[in-house]
């Protein structure tokens, strides 16, 4: 018999019928299940919105209030037959998946997530169980992630080589750039690092939240020799925008797992590529499945064709999800 036929996949979301309630729908609905803050899995004008406190103060900063129901790590809730749990999933400070318990099988709703240790939010848990939801993004076998402190060394070393310039490092404005700064942090850099005005919010959220970012200064607020042998932080966006020219000759760097592939480096002239990810690489992907030993997978966006391929070699059952709205984002 076929699994999980209380879920009904669709092109806008993963839909649960006995509850008239969506797992991150692309537009607006009545009820909501959200695993994190990303724009591509939370969005505004929901009814309802069940999600980790952190995801709802995100949430919070990027669409205004929500009318939310916060579920803590572990915690268990009924919701007209189906016992919902959310569980850390190591992306993002609040990032969650999703654990559905209902007619005697259980389904995880990973969102996205990665396996590597991460300063700024909970790891990601294994969670056994009858289908396993996982994203792709970085499902083929190419993409292996190097290690996270030599990548941040790498930032630190250009900054000692080229004193009289400075780093402008390009980095998603949720998650990237607070675990940019968390990880340069941990190997004992405590300069104060600046920020482009549309990292501040989310920085200040992730510092209310309880995360420490160390000294944090606004580059608005400096002359350019305030700037030399500092690190500055930006949106990927503004890598090449005149914002940039005020900076003292500056190094650019962008953090992402796509700076693997050296022509998007060379797409976005950056200098100093690194490579951090917050999604699972290709064997981070299969470890977890292996570890989990699911009955069968369902992947929602990313590289699917070789991940369901990897599953089906190995006797488990996979099929890609047709869900729209879900991007590679400047990860």
């Amino acid at each position: 018999m076929a699994l999980a036929r209380w879920i009904s996949p669709q092109p806008t979301g993963i839909y649960l019928p006995p509850i008239d309630t969506w797992i991150d729908p692309s537009q607006p609905v009545a009820r909501a299940l959200v695993t994190h803050g990303h724009a591509d899995h939370a969005r505004g004008g929901h009814g309802q919105v069940w999600a980790t406190p952190e995801t709802l103060a995100i949430m919070a900063v990027r669409y205004g209030a929500q009318n939310g129901v916060p579920v803590a790590y572990g915690e268990s809730i009924a919701m007209d037959g189906i016992e919902v749990s959310f569980v850390p999933a190591g992306h993002v400070l609040g990032s969650a998946q999703i654990v559905l318990d209902h007619a005697g099988e259980r389904v995880v709703v990973s969102g996205d997530y990665k396996r590597r240790a991460d300063p700024t939010c909970a790891p990601f848990q294994p969670v056994k169980c009858d289908v396993f939801v996982t994203e792709a993004t970085f499902g083929l076998p190419v993409f292996r992630h190097p290690d996270t402190r030599d990548e941040m060394r790498k930032l630190l070393a250009a900054l000692t080589t080229e004193p009289e310039r400075c780093v402008l490092v390009g980095a998603y404005a949720l998650g990237k750039a607070q675990r940019v700064i968390a990880e340069v942090r941990a190997l004992g850099y405590h300069e104060p690092i600046y920020l482009h005005g549309a990292l501040q919010r989310l920085c200040d959220l992730y510092v209310e939240l309880g995360v420490d970012l160390g000294e944090l200064r606004a580059v608005m607020d400096a002359d350019k020799a305030d700037l030399q042998g500092h690190i500055v932080m930006a949106p990927p966006s503004a890598l090449g925008d005149r914002w940039s020219r005020r900076l003292p000759d500056p190094i650019t760097a962008m953090a992402s797992g796509w700076m693997r592939v050296r022509q998007r480096a060379r797409q976005r002239g950056v200098e100093l590529p690194l490579i951090l990810s917050d999604h699972a690489d290709w064997d981070e992907l299969t470890t977890t499945l292996t570890e989990i030993a699911p009955r069968e997978v369902w992947v929602t966006h990313g590289r699917e064709d070789a991940l369901v391929h990897w599953c089906m070699t190995r006797q488990i059952k996979a099929r890609a999800l047709d869900l729209v709205g879900f991007e590679d984002e400047d990860d």
